[in-house]
């Protein structure tokens, strides 16, 4: 079964930059809307972006608006999360997931996940 694997997390400063990618060997990410979620320890998971199957419409979350952009290549099975002016409160673990139809912000929604990558934003 195909499978969404995220990569790109790791430990940055605040007010640094991470890129986050989600690929896939099959085709859900051509077929489907796309939403990149976090989690933090002891948190609900959350959408912090999302974005519709054509990528003409994306959303997010308020906290990250004009700091987060989500992207798409379909061309490359992938899906992107370019994560700028990194704070200490965007510290989770960051997940891709896979939807038919319309975006959501509802995370049992989606029936497509990958395993996560973990973003640490600490001096």
């Amino acid at each position: 079964q195909a499978q969404l694997v995220e990569s790109g997390g790791g430990l940055v400063q605040p007010g640094g930059s991470l890129r986050l990618s989600c690929t896939s060997s099959g085709s859900i990410i051509s077929d489907n809307a796309m939403g990149w979620f976090r989690q933090a320890p002891g948190k609900q998971r959350i959408l912090v972006a999302a974005i519709t199957k054509g990528g003409g419409t994306t959303n997010y979350a308020d906290s990250v608006k004009g700091r987060f952009t989500i992207s798409r290549d379909s061309a490359k099975n992938t899906v992107y999360l370019q994560m700028n002016n990194l704070k200490p409160e965007d510290t989770a673990v960051y997940y891709c997931a896979a939807r038919y139809g319309s975006t959501t912000t509802i995370a049992n929604q989606y029936p497509r996940w990958g395993r996560g990558t973990q973003v640490t934003v600490s001096s």
